[in-house]
C-alpha cells in the first residue's frame, strides 16, 4: 500500500527543500511522491501553513534528491534560507490512487472496527519508518496502539463510510 506525508485532508506534504545547490540560489529538493519527478509537476507549491508559494522547476536529479530553481530564489543565500521548508500541494490536485493505494490524509480520523463491528477508535496518524507504514489508533478506551497497514491486519479500507475493518495479529491491542 502506497502513501504520501501528510498534515491534514486538504493539503499534502510532497516534498522538503534540503538547503542550497550551488552558488547561483538552486536548491535540493527531496521528493516524497512515490514517481518522484513528479514534485514538478503539481504546478505552485506551498509552505505548510500556507504564507508562502513556491514556483519550482526540477533542473536535474542530484544525489539524494533533484536541483531545482525557485522563482525569485537567485542567490545561495536566499536558497539556504529556505532549508527544511516543507513543500505542499491541494489534495484535489494529486491523481487518483488505484484502489489498493491511500494517501495519509484518506486514512486520519478514520473510524477503526474489528471484524466483529466493535468500534475501536479512530486513526490518529501514520507513520512510514521504511520497513512498512503503521497506523497510529487512539483507542476509545484510551491509549495509542500501532497496527502495521497491511492487507492481513487491515482487510477493509472504507472511505466512503469513513472506517477501516481491522484484525490485528495477537498481542497489538490491549485486553
Amino acid at each position: 500500500m502506497e502513501t504520501l506525508a501528510v498534515t491534514d485532508s486538504k493539503t499534502i506534504c510532497v516534498g522538503a527543500i534540503m538547503g542550497a545547490f550551488g552558488v547561483k540560489g538552486e536548491v535540493r529538493l527531496k521528493s516524497f511522491c512515490a514517481v518522484p519527478e513528479d514534485i514538478g509537476t503539481y504546478g505552485p507549491l506551498s509552505s505548510e501553513d500556507g504564507t508562502q508559494t513556491f514556483d519550482l522547476t526540477v533542473t536535474r536529479p542530484v544525489k539524494g534528491g533533484f536541483a531545482a530553481r525557485i522563482k525569485d530564489v537567485r542567490f545561495k543565500d536566499q536558497a539556504d534560507n529556505l532549508r527544511g521548508v516543507r513543500l505542499f500541494v491541494a489534495r484535489d490536485v494529486l491523481p487518483n490512487l488505484p484502489d489498493d493505494e491511500y494517501y495519509y490524509s484518506d486514512l486520519m480520523g478514520l473510524l477503526v472496527v474489528d471484524t466483529g463491528g466493535e468500534t475501536l477508535g479512530k486513526v490518529r496518524a501514520v507513520h512510514d519508518h521504511g520497513a512498512g507504514d503503521l497506523l497510529e489508533i487512539r483507542l476509545k478506551s484510551g491509549g495509542d496502539v500501532l497496527l502495521p497497514f497491511t492487507a492481513e491486519a487491515v482487510p477493509t479500507v472504507d472511505l466512503t463510510a469513513g472506517r477501516l475493518v481491522i484484525d490485528p495479529p495477537e498481542g497489538v491491542m490491549p485486553e
